[in-house]
């Protein structure tokens, strides 16, 4: 067993031993393509629908409001361009400066096409507020999208109110919940959402599956073409063991959520205080408390520019953990974007360290990470 610690579960999370177990039987002997009448293809179809409901019961969602992808990145551009083209031209979107880029570059494809774009502003905390939506809001407005939880600062937005807001205003809610499903509870018998695009490798899934939930009544428009799958919204021969796989995650999720962000608050709040003890220098971005329960976002006051640095040193030391997101590696020398619609200078937009803690973490780890990242930052002082 590797001896590295794994702290970037924002990025990804290691695959639970029970989601594996789940999925074997699809990848060997039951193999047949769900859309076909023999026996075969029944007890494919009979998995994915099994699946479907597993996830259902975890966001509190019928299991005919569910469609699979093959990723939340799909699910939320299926939500946005699948939602507009099936409004009358002229439609207004509003979404945030801070949401993951599968809805802003959605979005900015979306305005080169001449759909109009609001992006709210986030205050130093990451939040949106909610008169500021308010205030946003047009006659012509038809889709709102703010995501659940931030990637990079973990930053939980107040998504009931926000989404009553625009309910109330007669438009349709999207809520990109990538970074929420499994770790904090959703349940859209009572949250007014109508859109909500997940993904099952960021609570223990395998990657390659996702899916969008679609309240009804809320009509969408296809972006695959094809044989008619998934009430004709997604068009491909369904992945049959990855759905298994979201499945089994998903009711995972839902019969241990309480005991486990329980346990990962706890982990992160010692991370977080033993850490500012150690390092008076370090700070904290985003919310101190509306957060993920497992997610920290770090800066070191006057080594921002040594962030990549240090990253490398910790994974020398076998720690794994991220400067922001990994969707944004690429860009890893630019101020994060998300940093600079919060409000910090382009130095510090650099400079921040993601650390998210997972189901498989442990307290000695906690405590590990805390000697290797003190020693970095103690025995290397500030350049002047």
């Amino acid at each position: 067993m590797s001896t590295r610690i794994y702290f970037d579960n924002s990025a990804t999370t290691p695959l639970d031993p029970r989601v594996r177990e789940a999925m074997l039987p699809f990848l060997d002997n039951i193999f047949g393509n769900p859309s076909s009448m023999h026996l075969d293809g029944l007890e494919a179809r009979q998995a994915v629908e099994y699946a479907r409901g597993q996830l259902a019961d975890l966001i509190g969602a019928g299991t005919d409001e569910i469609v699979f992808t093959a990723s939340g990145t799909e699910a939320s551009n299926l939500a946005l361009a699948g939602f507009t083209r099936a409004q009358p031209p002229g439609c207004h979107i509003i979404t945030t400066a801070i949401e993951h880029p599968a809805v802003l570059m959605a979005c900015r494809a979306l305005e080169r096409s001449g759909v109009a774009i609001t992006r709210l502003p986030v205050g130093g905390d990451g939040i949106v507020d909610p008169a500021a939506l308010a205030v946003a809001l047009r006659p012509t407005t038809r889709l709102v999208s703010v995501m659940a939880a931030n990637n990079v600062v973990g930053t939980l937005q107040p998504i009931a109110e926000l989404a009553l807001i625009t309910r109330n205003h007669g438009a349709v809610f999207h809520c990109d919940a990538v970074q929420a499903v499994g770790k904090i509870p959703l349940d859209m018998r009572t949250l007014p959402v109508d859109l909500l695009s997940l993904s099952a490798h960021k609570f223990h899934g395998p990657k390659g599956v996702g899916a969008l939930y679609i309240r009804k009544g809320v009509r969408l428009s296809p972006l695959i073409h094809g044989g008619g799958q998934e009430k004709g919204l997604r068009s491909a021969t369904e992945n049959v063991a990855g759905i298994a796989g979201l499945g089994a995650a998903a009711a995972i999720a839902a019969n241990g959520m309480s005991a486990e962000t329980a346990r990962l608050v706890c982990l992160r709040d010692r991370l977080l205080d033993r850490l500012l003890q150690r390092i008076p220098q370090a700070y904290l971005i985003g919310h101190r408390y509306r957060r993920l329960p497992g997610h920290l976002c770090l800066g070191i006051d006057g080594r921002e520019g040594e962030t990549i640095k240090l990253l490398m040193a910790l994974d020398d030391a076998g720690i794994a953990v991220s400067t922001g997101s990994a969707c944004s590696a690429s860009h890893g020398s630019e101020p994060s974007y998300i940093l600079s619609a919060m409000g910090y200078d382009q130095l510090r937009a650099r400079g921040s360290l993601r650390i998210t803690l997972g189901r498989f973490n442990t307290e000695k780890e906690v405590d590990r990470f805390i000697d290797v990242f003190a020693a970095q930052i103690i025995n290397k002082p500030e350049k002047r």
